[in-house]
């Protein structure tokens, strides 16, 4: 299918020159040639050129600032402006100030965001984890490469990695940094492209550079025994679940929880929360608590605060008399991002081709790259070498005459002869020949030159072994692994992110023990709204308080640690619990169910029960006759889902239902006044929600079920007549005498 694609161009107005008009073409294209031609090289730059990492552990946005700060000699130096360095970084990241000035920030250590920082910062960087603490402007801000950016460095003046043109071809930038360590498993990144996303976790350096070491000598090596789990620069605490990190290690997805630290201080009777996971914030914490105790579903809390200064991140709790700060804190990880998952995808670009790669692929793509590394820099300096043996060996051959070497300088007439006749007196290439006429005239001394000639035999034993290096793998391993341990002992740090190998999760926490028991009385409308009553306050209160043309409907005795069923028109259940609900009094409407619960525009109420311990069963009577008995156990989720679809048949409309906690008779109607009495004792139990039932009242005509309710509860004098034999049946009219006289005195 072809889209359309319109064109305007400006041109003055036949009638009036000095007014501009818009003349518009319509050019036919097909939409598959405009996402070819225009949208996939966009996609693709993003994919490559933006937003995802790749084997160094950098994007293209951090490889030219660093490389820019290291041009600008800012890893030894002093500080300069943060202003400075946006400035010249735009000589290779034409992005805008803005944006480079983003990426610095995250890269510093005043903002927290690395487990070693790469930028060593001075002023207001913000805080990793605040959301509103705004950094300062890149005028007031100062900033150098911290020390551990010299691994980075160490290697990129020995030809190490390629070197590409800038984006005008001016300047040229390295194709990725020799980092000397795993940077792409130790400084935590994430990206979101066209059509894929990456987000990797920080590792301990020292873990990283022991699982490389381990890596090399052993590809089968069991990983977790030495990088235990990963590390963030905000701590926390970091539930271990052995089967799924096994699963993020091998296939590079997967997600575990960071939960905060904390500690309770007896003498103010309150909560000191120190370190929060790494995905969430102060605010989002402090919002989500504000949220729970103003809709009642916290209230062991009398105020939080945030009272985080120069000694690092702290958020107070003052608790009410009595809470049990265990609990407390139990419920706040359930409910609020004080524990949060980390999901990852390690997506990573190798050789321009996006990859999702677990922790020992990442591990063996980054030694091979690393080896070649090596091996392009000692071919380097093999290289410099053998140069500067080659000279040295045209020195000594003028050794042995240095008087000749003069009279050929001497008695040459023209300086461009000098070099040839050299050349051809010693038998020396044209290098060497520039190279001895060179040497300043002090230097012709024996001394000088013997010392030099010494160098030959040693540079002859560096060089062999330098060749043997470059052409054995295991000896630039073993260089690798030399560099991987005086990275680990300069650099590493303990652990941040203390590992929890058994812990009680929050969502096994008994929630019921959380509740405050006590009994209520509920009420339940015929248009659906709902009034949870104290015993107490039922005695004090009046009538009843109902809409106009609305009235009582179901009516319970229970405690406000029980569970809500309502079912809706719309073969949907919706789980509550009574707790949820505030306590009411008898002269308010109460809660309308559709609005508490969340349901679907224009869906109602059709029955509500109490759920007790699930042991009972639930009766559903269709209009077409049918009756289904069906387990309450059925709507027992393990998962706190608040709402069930298909909880009951669609294949006819719901008329009523009941609670069926032992077997009783039951009386059902029809349109045209007929009842049938039958025992429950006849409906087999179905584990099965939306069974049809059985039929159990034939129905003439177009006459359907009016409704049913226990025998007990109906005014059936003479029950005998209406009971049938065998299932189903049409049952019998009602007639008068058929009813049980109000005035009659019954047991």
């Amino acid at each position: 299918m072809a889209k359309k694609k319109t064109t305007e161009e400006t041109v003055k107005r036949r009638d009036n020159p000095n007014v501009m008009g818009l003349r518009k073409e319509v050019l036919e294209q097909p939409i598959t040639e405009t996402l070819e031609l225009n949208y996939m090289p966009y996609a693709m730059s993003v994919i490559v050129s933006r937003a995802i990492p790749e084997i160094d552990g950098f994007k293209p946005s951090h490889r030219k600032l660093l490389y820019t700060m290291y041009k600008m000699g800012l890893l030894s130096g002093a500080r300069t402006k943060s202003a400075n360095i946006v400035g010249q970084t735009m000589k290779l990241n034409p992005h805008g100030d803005a944006a480079i000035y983003d990426t610095m920030v995250r890269l510093s250590r005043g903002y927290g965001a690395l487990l070693h920082p790469l930028v060593d910062s001075k002023g207001n960087f913000g805080k990793v984890y605040s959301r509103d603490m705004a950094w300062a402007a890149s005028r007031y801000t100062e900033a150098k490469l911290d020390g551990i950016a010299g691994e980075f460095f160490r290697d990129i003046d020995q030809d190490a990695v390629d070197f590409q043109d800038n984006y005008d071809g001016t300047l040229k930038e390295p194709a990725l940094l020799p980092t000397s360590f795993p940077n792409v498993l130790v400084s935590a990144n994430q990206g979101i492209a066209v059509g894929m996303a990456s987000n990797l976790c920080g590792f301990n350096l020292g873990e990283v550079c022991d699982a490389a070491i381990a890596y090399m000598k052993d590809p089968e090596v069991d990983l977790l025994t030495v990088l235990k789990a990963p590390d963030f620069s905000t701590g926390g605490q970091l539930l271990y679940d052995g089967a799924e990190m096994a699963n993020i290690y091998r296939t590079g997805r997967g997600s575990f929880k960071v939960r905060c630290k904390w500690r309770y201080l007896k003498e103010g009777n309150l909560i000191e929360i120190y370190e929060i996971p790494y995905t969430t914030t102060t605010e989002a914490i402090i919002d989500k608590v504000s949220e729970l105790i103003k809709t009642g579903k916290i209230k062991e809390i009398a105020d939080m605060r945030d009272e985080t200064d120069l000694n690092g991140l702290k958020l107070t709790i003052d608790l009410k008399r009595g809470t049990d700060p265990d609990k407390l804190m139990q419920k706040l990880c359930r409910a609020t991002p004080l524990q949060d998952s980390f999901p990852c995808n390690f997506n990573i670009l190798i050789a321009g081709m996006p990859r999702v790669m677990g922790v020992g692929e990442i591990l063996s793509e980054w030694i091979a790259w690393r080896t070649d590394c090596v091996r392009r820099r000692v071919y380097y300096t093999l290289k410099k070498r053998e140069e500067k043996l080659h000279l040295l060996k045209g020195l000594k051959k003028i050794l042995l005459d240095i008087d000749r070497a003069i009279k050929i300088i001497r008695e040459t007439e023209e300086d461009a002869e000098v070099i040839p006749n050299l050349m051809i007196g010693f038998g020396i290439d044209n290098v060497q020949a520039e190279y001895v006429a060179e040497i300043k005239l002090r230097n012709i001394n024996k001394e000088y030159i013997l010392k030099r000639v010494e160098e030959t035999s040693q540079l002859e034993e560096e060089i062999a072994d330098l060749k043997d290096l470059v052409n054995s793998h295991k000896r630039i391993q073993k260089v690798i692994a030399a560099e991987l341990e005086a990275v680990k002992k300069k650099y590493a740090a303990p652990r941040r992110t203390e590992i929890l190998y058994e812990y009680e999760s929050a969502q096994e926490v008994d929630l019921t023990a959380e509740v405050e028991d006590y009994p209520v009385h509920v009420f339940v409308s015929r248009e659906g709204y709902f009034k949870k009553i104290t015993p107490q306050s039922l005695r004090m209160s009046g009538e009843q308080k109902y809409k106009e043309g609305d009235g009582p409907s179901l009516h319970y005795e229970t405690t406000n640690r029980d569970e809500l069923l309502v079912f809706t028109d719309r073969q949907q259940c919706y789980k509550a619990r009574l707790a949820d609900f505030d306590d009411a009094k008898a002269s308010l409407l109460g809660d309308y169910l559709p609005t508490k619960l969340g349901m679907d525009q224009g869906e109602t109420v059709k029955f509500v029960c109490l759920t007790g311990d699930y042991s009972a069963h639930l009766l559903f009577f269709f209009q077409n006759g049918k009756v289904a008995r069906v387990e309450m156990a059925g709507y027992q989720t393990q998962t706190k889902r608040k709402r069930l679809t298909g909880a009951y048949s669609d294949k006819s409309p719901l008329v009523t239902a009941m609670v069926l906690v032992q077997d009783k008779e039951v009386a059902i109607h029809s349109t045209d006044t007929r009842c049938l009495i039958f025992h429950t004792a006849s409906l087999a139990p179905k584990t099965t929600r939306n069974t049809q039932g059985v039929n159990v009242l034939s129905l003439k005509g177009k006459h359907t079920v009016a409704g049913a309710e226990f025998l007990e509860e109906s005014r059936i004098a003479n029950p005998a007549r209406f009971r049938g034999r065998s299932l189903p049946a049409s049952g019998a009219l009602l007639r008068q005498e058929d009813y049980a006289s109000e005035n009659q005195i019954t047991l």
